[in-house]
């Protein structure tokens, strides 16, 4: 098995893309909860509490609610 790496074993350019991928995942977690949290019940695919459940299933939960839980609104 190899070493696991410390945070200081990496280079900065390593550190400064995982902080990136830590900001975007952690934003798209908070849009969805503050989304599912204003939206009606009728206007998402679903129960809530199973999209917050999925909300924190990283990139894939917080997309996929975007993309496909959420409906349309009428014009």
């Amino acid at each position: 098995m190899g070493k696991t790496k410390r945070w200081s074993d990496l280079s900065q350019r390593q550190q400064v893309w995982i902080v990136v991928g830590a900001v975007i995942q952690v934003s798209l977690l908070v849009a969805t909860l503050v989304d599912l949290r204003r939206r009606p019940a009728d206007q998402i695919r679903g129960p809530k509490a199973l999209w917050t459940a999925l909300a924190f299933v990283n990139y894939f939960g917080p997309i996929t609610y975007f993309a496909v839980g959420r409906r349309r609104q009428a014009a």
